[in-house]
């Protein structure tokens, strides 16, 4: 039996170095520390990271551009007191309205 496959398996397949060559293959693809399934994640958490990345720098951008209003303009400074942090004057009240 074992004759048998051994006799249908290609010549090439016979040989000592494709033997080896395809288990060495085998083994990068499936045991090794790198292998397909690792590279494949790892690719996925960079992807990932890098579109946490794009969007932190346009946080940066807009966050910039704030300070730099507040820095240039003193009403922007009272609108941006009241709008983000709700501030008031001594004779005011503020009414938050919460959307569902």
């Amino acid at each position: 039996m074992i004759k048998e496959f051994w006799n249908k398996v290609p010549a090439f397949l016979k040989n000592k170095y494709a033997i080896t060559g395809i288990l060495f293959g085998l083994w990068m693809l499936f045991f090794d520390q790198h292998d397909i399934v690792s590279q494949l994640q790892l690719q996925s958490e960079l992807r990932q990271y890098e579109e946490d990345k794009e969007y932190y720098r346009k946080r940066i951008t807009e966050t910039e551009k704030d300070l730099n209003e507040l820095l240039t303009n003193e009403d922007n400074l009272e609108k941006f007191a009241r709008e983000k942090y709700l501030m008031k004057k001594d004779n005011e009240e503020v009414f938050v309205i919460v959307k569902d």
